[in-house]
């Protein structure tokens, strides 16, 4: 970890909530409302999200799966998101999810029109901005995690560690 976190405090809540709560928390709310109140369907919502925590490296998110009304995506889902260009896993909305995710992160400048015709022939315009505004968020908070050393310490629902996690399934 890349910030000291006094003993027996929770890192996130130390780091978000109190080390700078003016900032961290309203960052706090804006990605717990990606969540709450998304219209995306749940599988291209986790190709674009999944994606970008394959591209952060962050370990938590890697681990963390989005849960609506009792559903997640399917197991091994993450090694299709990988695999987006050519996996059959996918219909267009999921791929052009994963494909938007990747792009944002890595090229955004090669977003061409291209790339937009086929966008706006699978999403609305409410959509493109939804799902940029959730990668976005992402993308940043996700990487401050990763940055910081956060994500090895993020507590999952069932209260366990991704990295404890991988460290049982060695």
């Amino acid at each position: 970890m890349n910030i000291d976190i006094p003993e027996g405090r929770d890192a996130i809540e130390y780091v978000w909530g109190e080390m700078v709560p003016g900032i961290g928390i309203a960052a706090s709310k804006f990605s717990m409302a990606v969540y709450a109140h998304t219209t995306l369907g749940l599988r291209e919502f986790e190709a674009a999200r999944l994606r970008i925590a394959q591209i952060n490296g962050c370990v938590f998110c890697l681990d963390w799966r989005t849960e609506r009304d009792g559903q997640k995506v399917e197991e091994g889902f993450a090694d299709a998101v990988t695999e987006w260009r050519t996996t059959d896993a996918f219909d267009e909305r999921t791929r052009l999810a994963a494909e938007y995710a990747e792009r944002y992160a890595l090229d955004h400048h090669g977003l061409d029109e291209e790339f937009w015709t086929r966008m706006t022939a699978h999403y609305s315009q409410l959509e493109i901005v939804e799902l940029s505004m959730s990668i976005g968020s992402w993308l940043a908070f996700g990487r401050l995690n990763h940055v910081l050393g956060l994500d090895t310490v993020c507590r999952l629902p069932s209260g366990s560690s991704p990295s404890a996690r991988r460290a049982d399934a060695l």
